[in-house]
């Protein structure tokens, strides 16, 4: 039976007529062929600007700002220099104050792979598959504290309020399963990054390009099953009565984005009550493949869930997946203040074995070459120590590496300078980087944009290079 539906203002102008007319307007409309036809979906998948390299991303977030001569940075300068002051590179500037000498790293280094890469005995696992890794030493942010730190790798603005990266890759690709989101982000079970939701929020762009956030126990989306009351033959004839009056506002407002991602999303929630549970549902794994990712083990559980489940999703098509490791604040994140042999040995057990095992499983899969794996955080830390045994946060250089997806494997990019503190050479900012992803992913980033404010947004916005020593 085909119905119309009025809105409350049409609905108050008819009332005058009285009950019989409103029953006359009913047995008019019913008949008349077919519903309104419904938007198209936001998520419907499209091609890219050119041939891409991988389809899918792998984010590892170490939250916090990771410590690149403690990992993958060696400064033997540090340990020649123990304890003098930072000097002849201006005014030092540190986050929260007490700032002492050159403090060495407390993990030794050693090359590995035909590249032979140096690597710290914190990630000896990592280690093992350098030559399949590039390494950029020369990354640099615009702040050093959390916030917009956070803001500015996730989404290229120190702001709140913009589009995230896994936005601009689901408008810009859609995705490739309709029953899955395009965006899946992961939280340490800890705690979630400072600034929340905003970090993976779809901005200013419509809401079908926000990340939706998975658990890595129990149910993977909270209120994703309905009420025993509601049945799935129920609930989607409320579904469909919903799509229906929807769609006949669509029909008079085209423009309207949002209605289209808000009917896409409702359809979306109804599907993923069963594929979402099936795509995380690790005991479908065998006891060898949880093995390899940690699982099982105290230390490596949650980190390896997450990894796994994010092979099971890029493997069915989601384009995006982001892995928090580190939440709340100070010694639960990578964010070490004090204590950096504690902190950082903590977080780097808790990851290690499980990066390995994702490179690993994505190869025998043959899903390596078309996922694109970053590691990274918001920033690095300081050269000098903190209350003694830490480091303060530091914007002005710090290690990404990246593998996996159109990536030249065993390449180094840049370098710190002798102690740590600054870019020396080849700096690469956040960016560069952005405009590296998309490229690989097939999308030119300058002609990647959305209307917003009168002008046509970038996530590069006015600048930014590809990274072209990295691409295989």
């Amino acid at each position: 039976m085909n119905q119309r539906f009025y809105s409350r203002r049409e609905l108050l102008a008819r009332a005058g007529g009285g009950i019989g007319s409103l029953a006359l307007a009913d047995l008019l409309t019913r008949g008349q062929a077919g519903a309104a036809t419904a938007p198209t979906n936001p998520l419907a998948p499209r091609k890219p600007h050119f041939t891409a390299k991988a389809k899918a991303v792998i984010s590892i977030f170490c939250y916090g700002g990771v410590s690149h001569m403690d990992t993958f940075d060696p400064k033997e300068e540090l340990y020649r220099r123990r304890g003098e002051a930072l000097s002849g590179k201006g005014n030092v500037v540190v986050s929260q104050g007490n700032p002492g000498g050159l403090m060495p790293s407390p993990w030794k280094f050693r090359k590995y792979g035909q590249c032979g890469m140096d690597v710290s005995e914190l990630f000896p696992k990592v280690a093992e598959h350098v030559d399949d890794v590039a390494f950029i030493r020369s990354m640099y942010s615009l702040s050093n504290d959390h916030g917009p730190a956070l803001f500015q790798m996730n989404t290229g603005s120190v702001l709140p309020g913009h589009p995230s990266m896994g936005s601009w890759l689901t408008y810009g690709l859609g995705s490739e399963n309709e029953n899955l989101p395009g965006y899946v982000v992961f939280t340490d079970p800890r705690g979630g990054p400072i600034g929340g939701a905003p970090n993976w929020m779809n901005g200013y762009m419509p809401a079908s390009y926000q990340g939706t956030q998975f658990r890595s126990t129990g149910d993977p989306i909270v209120d994703l099953k309905p009420s025993t009351e509601m049945t799935p033959e129920r609930q989607r004839r409320w579904l469909d009565l919903l799509a229906n009056m929807n769609a006949e506002h669509a029909k008079k407002n085209p423009e309207d984005t949002e209605l289209s991602a808000r009917i896409a999303s409702y359809e979306l929630a109804f599907r993923m009550q069963t594929h979402a549970l099936d795509a995380v549902d690790l005991n479908k794994e065998s006891e060898a493949t949880r093995k390899l990712y940690g699982i099982g083990n105290d230390v490596t559980e949650y980190f390896g869930r997450q990894c796994l489940m994010a092979r099971r999703l890029v493997e069915r098509g989601v384009r995006m997946v982001q892995l928090y490791s580190g939440g709340g604040n100070f010694q639960t994140s990578w964010d070490a203040h004090w204590e950096i042999v504690e902190n950082h040995g903590q977080h780097a057990a808790e990851t290690d074995g499980p990066i390995a095992g994702l490179i690993k499983d994505l190869k025998s899969r043959g899903l390596f070459d078309s996922t694109l794996i970053i590691w990274h955080g918001e920033f690095g830390r300081m050269p000098i120590s903190q209350r003694m045994s830490g480091r303060d946060h530091n914007p002005y250089v710090f290690t990404v590496w990246l593998a996996g997806g159109g990536i030249k494997g065993g390449a180094l990019v840049g370098s710190s300078d002798e102690f740590g503190y600054k870019v020396a050479e080849n700096g690469k900012s956040v960016n560069d980087l952005h405009a590296t992803i998309l490229h690989l992913m097939g999308m030119n980033h300058e002609k990647l944009t959305y209307p917003h404010n009168g002008r046509q947004m970038r996530l590069t916005d006015v600048s930014g290079n590809a990274i072209r020593e990295i691409i295989a």
